[in-house]
């Protein structure tokens, strides 16, 4: 991933990737016609969305902790693992941009509400995922 990473900027950085060339190349678009918009993207990345709610009134739960973990590929000595942190929003809405495919592991935890966990296959870059929280059991 780190490997990928540092491609991608020196790339950019250089005017060598393909892409790049094409975009610097194109003429802005005109004024009176429309541009189509890029639902699920940011700056053309494909994004995950997770919603996040909770409680009997199915409320958006803020500033929850999304914990995105994925093995990137086995090993004999030592699997290669990916961890992304993200934060909900007011609305319960965290968005994980670049997301992995295959075989993931979400788990949410928020002040207040029982801690999540749940391996999740996603095929689907824009999968948008819904999460509902329950309160804690009272233990006294």
């Amino acid at each position: 991933m780190r490997n990928k990473r540092l491609w991608i900027a020196l790339t950019v950085a250089l005017g060598i990737s393909g892409g790049a060339m094409s975009v610097w190349g194109q003429d802005p678009p005109a004024k009176g016609k429309d541009v189509p918009a890029t639902t699920g993207t940011t700056s053309g990345i494909p994004r995950m969305t997770i919603e996040v709610t909770g409680g009997e009134a199915n409320k958006p739960v803020e500033n929850a902790s999304v914990y995105v973990k994925t093995v990137e590929e086995h090993s004999v000595l030592k699997d290669k693992k990916t961890e992304l942190n993200v934060k909900t929003n007011q609305n319960g809405v965290a968005h994980i941009p670049d997301a992995p495919t295959g075989r993931v592991l979400i788990q949410i935890v928020a002040e207040g509400w029982k801690s999540y966990g749940h391996w999740y296959d996603i095929t689907d870059p824009r999968q948008v995922i819904k999460i509902h929280l329950d309160r804690p059991p009272k233990w006294y």
